[in-house]
């Protein structure tokens, strides 16, 4: 089987830092999202992977000129202007030709559930498409999805009021389709597959979803990239990596905890650094303090600094001795979608 990676976006929620780079090419822990996605996706038995791209593809040619991924073979998709979600999927059908039952799969998500349970689900359905769905605590925040009892996709409420929601269950963003479920939209033509496609399948009554448990979140604000991050850390998820790279300088009267401290950055002495990432190349000063914070690659907080309240420091900023910052954003940014 083969895979659809949506990675096209311009990841506005996460500016300033995919300013000049695609959100999957961010670190997670100490390796880009994207060898998260692709890692989990061979784990499985996905044979080659389709990233569907739009911005800055030049970003992920440069890192696997060889059109490989962990020895996984990559395709490049590339679209000459967005198509959203369904007309980008439909394109890399086309470019590609899909004429098989395949996955798509949203370039931000790191999860753990069964793709394995997803597909046999699909297949004993007979469905045209079906949708994994997660659990969430408090779904007036999204969109929620109803099922009946055979999996069928009754219909999606967008943030229902408390107390009135059909279900606790949501779009994980993980697909198996039919390449038909697509040809209901003409090539090259902008679509969504959230907001139009899934609805008319819905009606058709050939949308069925499944239900999954375990580790799943959407990667693509600050707050949830830092989670990320962290929970790789902190055993929330399957996958855990080494807190501090280790080509990274922790001066030994420094304090670091629940923190990922990328390749040769550098924490001076008598710096505190907590539920942070310190991206490769970032220095942090001496008497600096960095809490629930993003500094980007070659970023500097001088000494004396504090920076705090999910501050996010683009790549290459400068912090002042002995400034404040406190859930900034840094190069500001100004009409944030």
């Amino acid at each position: 089987m083969r895979a659809v990676v949506l990675v096209g976006g311009f990841g506005t929620r996460l500016r300033p830092l995919t300013d000049g780079i695609p959100k999957q090419m961010l670190p997670v822990g100490h390796s880009p999202m994207i060898e998260h996605v692709v890692s989990y996706l061979a784990s499985y038995g996905i044979e080659q992977v389709i990233l569907s791209m739009g911005f800055r593809p030049e970003v992920f040619e440069g890192a696997y000129p060889e059109g490989q991924c962990l020895n996984i073979p990559l395709q490049y998709t590339i679209e000459s202007e967005p198509l959203d979600t369904a007309g980008a999927i439909r394109y890399a059908i086309d470019q590609n030709g899909i004429d098989e039952t395949f996955l798509v799969f949203n370039g931000d998500v790191l999860t753990d559930l069964n793709i394995d349970q997803l597909v046999t689900s699909h297949r004993s359905s007979g469905a045209m498409a079906t949708i994994a769905l997660t659990r969430v605590t408090d779904p007036g925040k999204y969109g929620v999805v109803s099922v009946d009892k055979s999996g069928k996709v009754c219909g999606f409420v967008e943030k229902p009021p408390s107390g009135e929601e059909p279900s606790n269950f949501i779009n994980a963003g993980v697909y198996v389709l039919e390449p038909a479920s697509l040809l209901r939209i003409s090539s090259g033509v902008s679509a969504s597959i959230e907001r139009q496609v899934f609805p008319e399948m819905c009606l058709e009554g050939s949308l069925f979803a499944k239900v999954f448990d375990g580790y799943w979140i959407d990667a693509g604000t600050p707050e949830t990239y830092l989670a990320a991050n962290i929970d790789l850390i902190g055993g929330n998820c399957r996958r855990t990596v080494d807190p501090i790279h280790y080509r990274a300088y922790v001066d030994r009267f420094a304090r670091v905890e629940k923190s990922v401290i990328g390749d040769s950055a550098r924490i001076a002495a008598g710096a505190e650094v907590t539920n942070s990432l310190v991206m490769a190349g970032a220095s942090i000063g001496e008497g600096a303090r960095v809490d629930q914070s993003i500094v980007a690659s070659g970023a500097v907080v001088s000494n004396g600094a504090e920076v705090t309240g999910l501050t996010v420091l683009g790549f290459e900023t400068f912090v002042s001795s002995n400034e404040k910052l406190d859930g900034a954003k840094r190069p500001a940014i100004e009409d944030q979608v």
